[in-house]
């Protein structure tokens, strides 16, 4: 019992990167409606962004180690805003009326300049962070085994739960919610009521990157490095995941993530960790396949 309970905490970490993730796609993709391929190369992005500032911090500033830390988030966040300046203006809003398959390849497109600047950034180095608050905290023990999460992970989880708290009472309680809701109705008909649709959706945009910058330096101090492999991975997780739980509700899109984590988990502990990726994707496609459409759903309200 405590093994299964030390999976499930286990879960509750990852589960929560990825609640994050699926809570700023489902904000971008409510009101563009076309698959964002670009969404988990801003999350690798803003994390190596954030280890290689730190690490110029550390090196050639001479500055302490939560100095550092500070200075590569602060720079991270930056770059989140310029990047969703740079999507939304330049990428989403030209093409956001052009077919599905156009935004797909401009993403795929923006995903490898992202990959390619922090290359060149790091000199074709790989960087890591020192281990930080890695000190465990005892939730159960028994017989020797021990339920453990450490510092940096309740730290991590609480703080992303604070972040999707303030975000979902935020979009049910003030007016850009409600005109968030609008445009992802119908842009047009938000716009004959007086709403203006262009600021919503790069509100949209900037709420997204920004989301995916705080997960992506979050997962950085967690896990010390972060790579553009394990930013698709998460990227098309997330992108799954949310297609299963719909885009109308960011905070259903976390919650899904959420059990997703767990389940991700659970697999890694009791069954071969070399089959977990191919599993969760067969299972995400089969809920894909399953899930009725939202024209029948709408059909039948």
């Amino acid at each position: 019992m405590l093994y299964f309970l030390q999976q499930v905490m286990n879960g509750l970490h990852s589960g929560a990167l990825y609640a994050l993730l699926a809570f700023g796609y489902a904000l971008t993709n409510g009101v563009l409606k076309r698959t964002n391929l670009a969404y988990g190369a801003v999350f690798a992005f803003c994390g190596q962004t954030a280890i290689l500032v730190a690490v110029f911090g550390w090196y050639v500033l001479f500055l302490t180690l939560p100095a550092t830390i500070a200075l590569g988030t602060a720079a991270a966040l930056l770059y989140a805003v310029l990047v969703s300046e740079v999507l939304s203006r330049k990428v989403f809003a030209p093409l956001a009326k052009s077919s599905p398959n156009t935004i797909v390849t401009a993403t795929l497109g923006v995903s490898i300049v992202l990959m390619e600047l922090v290359r060149i950034g790091a000199d074709t180095k790989d960087f890591w962070l020192p281990p930080m608050l890695a000190a465990p905290v005892v939730f159960a023990a028994a017989d020797g085994f021990r339920v453990t999460l450490t510092v940096i992970q309740l730290v991590n989880c609480a703080l992303i739960a604070s972040l999707i708290g303030v975000a979902a009472l935020l979009l049910q309680r003030s007016s850009y919610g409600r005109q968030w809701r609008a445009v992802c109705d119908d842009s047009a008909a938000a716009e004959l009521c007086g709403v203006d649709a262009d600021r919503v959706f790069r509100g949209a945009v900037l709420g997204g990157s920004m989301a995916a910058a705080v997960a992506g330096i979050l997962a950085a101090l967690y896990f010390g490095n972060i790579s553009f492999g394990t930013g698709l991975i998460f990227g098309l997780k997330v992108l799954f995941v949310t297609a299963v739980g719909g885009y109308r509700s960011p905070l259903q899109a976390a919650g899904g993530a959420m059990i997703f984590g767990i389940a991700e988990a659970l697999w890694s502990g009791y069954f071969a960790i070399e089959w977990r990726d191919a599993a969760m994707f067969a299972g995400l496609v089969t809920l894909l396949v399953l899930r009725p459409n939202e024209r029948d759903e709408t059909e039948r309200a």
